[in-house]
Order: structure tokens, then C-alpha cells, then sequence
């Protein structure tokens, strides 16, 4: 059975994949970004989705999925950002939570009351492998996901007595662009006379880029989460890695 599945952070990685895919199963997918631009190329490219600009980030944009009708939110749009917490810029570290947190917990509250009207509904966080694991640069954004973890456990207690699903997505370090995003941008918040600090860098670089995999694993999972009769509380990808960073944590 067609749901009406709406996918924030569709312009790109992990998010359009996934609109991409859902839309080749037989979905209705309003796939989201968050400017007119990165909307208008997406619909240019993949006709078959509903692309439409909404910025998690915009009160205006998010209200607009109140009068969707969503069967299943996939919150997916991210900021990312590395830094050492001694140097990194505090504005930046509120653009993450706005986006990756406060955005996330906003077009939740846009959709449910439709959902809890209906009777059912789904929605999908996709939170990270830093979710649960953090260190050195990695903190800025980290932090949010940890956040997505506490927001994602309590929403979905609060929500299942309304027949409303909501689980997780965990991801490992898979070849989308973020990653790299993000490790790149290190560097503009290195003091040049901090060479622990940039023994760090080359560690997380290592760490971080190496072996990335192949993001599909990630779009067909979000894509049978998105269509599952029920879900775990968190999926973590690829399989076996949540195991290893807690066996590396002691």
C-alpha cells in the first residue's frame, strides 16, 4: 500500500537516496530541502518526487507539513561539524542543534497530531554512530546526536499508545560527502601552534575517511524501516558496529 512519506534533507546523501528509492517502490514522497534552489534541481532530476523547499530550521517552512497528510517522516536533514570544543565557534555549535535537534523535534510535533488523528503514523530519526560514541573533534556534533538518542527513546513510549511509530537510524562512516564535509573543516578551528591538537586531526582524519562504505546499505534500510509493519527502537549500520564501539569503550 502508497504511503506519503516526507524526507527532510532530500538534496543530497542518505535523503535522497532514500526519496529516490521509497518513490521506485511505490510511494508518494515529498522530498524536502532546505532551499528553492537544491528543490528545483532535485525535481528536475528525479520528476517522480514531490520536491518542495522546507528548512527545518524555518517556523513558516515547517508548519507547512501539518497539511501534508504524512504517513511517515524521515527526519533526515543534517548540519555536521568538527571542531576541537576549545576553539569552535558557539554560533556554529547552535546551528547544529538547530538543525540536528530543535529541527528534528519540530517537524515531529508538525506531523503527530495529524498522525494521532489517523490513528497511526511512523517517524524516522536518523541519528548517527555518534549518537553513542564520541571523541576528540567530534563532540560538536555529537552532541546533537546524543541528543537525537534521548528524543527518539522517550518519543517513542509517548507515541506508541497512539499507534504511532517511532524509531532510529544509526549510521557508521558511509561515502555520502558528509563525512569528508566535516573532517575537512577542521582545520579553520586549529590554532597553528597546537600540535597535539593537530595529531588529533590526523587520527580523526584516519579514523574517519578510510574504508567509508557504500551509502546504499543505508537507503534500503530507511526505505524497509519506511515500510515495516513494525520497527526495532534503533537499527545501527553496518551490522556489528555498535557491538565494537561499546567493546571499545570498556
Amino acid at each position: 500500500m502508497a504511503k506519503n512519506i516526507l524526507i527532510t534533507g532530500a538534496g543530497s546523501g542518505f535523503g535522497k537516496g532514500g526519496a529516490v528509492e521509497l518513490a521506485k517502490r511505490g510511494h508518494n514522497v515529498i522530498a524536502t530541502t532546505e532551499t528553492d534552489d537544491q528543490a528545483a534541481a532535485l525535481a528536475a532530476e528525479h520528476p517522480q518526487l514531490t520536491a518542495m523547499k522546507l528548512d527545518v530550521t524555518d517556523a513558516d517552512d515547517v508548519a507547512k507539513a501539518a497539511d501534508l497528510d504524512v504517513d511517515v517522516l524521515i527526519n533526515n536533514a543534517g548540519f555536521g561539524l568538527m571542531a576541537p570544543l576549545s576553539t569552535v565557534p558557539l554560533d556554529r555549535m547552535r546551528q547544529g542543534f538547530d538543525v540536528n535537534v530543535f529541527g528534528m523535534v519540530a517537524m515531529s510535533q508538525s506531523v503527530i497530531p495529524t498522525m494521532k488523528a489517523k490513528g497511526g503514523g511512523r517517524i524516522i530519526n536518523i541519528s548517527s554512530i555518534a549518537g553513542i560514541f564520541s571523541g576528540p573533534m567530534s563532540a560538536p556534533y555529537a552532541m546533537t546526536k546524543h541528543a537525537v538518542e534521548a528524543f527518539t527513546r522517550s518519543l517513542r513510549e509517548e507515541l506508541a499508545p497512539h499507534n504511532v511509530d517511532v524509531t532510529k537510524l544509526n549510521p557508521g562512516p558511509y561515502n555520502t560527502g558528509f563525512n569528508d564535509f566535516m573532517v575537512e573543516g577542521i582545520a579553520e578551528h586549529l590554532d597553528d601552534d597546537d600540535a597535539p591538537a593537530k595529531e588529533q586531526e590526523a587520527f580523526v582524519r584516519s579514523i574517519v575517511l578510510e574504508g567509508q562504505l557504500d551509502p546504499d546499505e543505508i537507503v534500503q534500510a530507511m526505505a524497509d524501516l519506511a515500510e515495516a509493519d513494525e520497527t526495532p527502537l534503533e537499527t545501527f549500520l553496518p551490522e556489528g558496529i555498535k557491538a565494537m564501539i561499546e567493546e571499545a569503550l570498556g
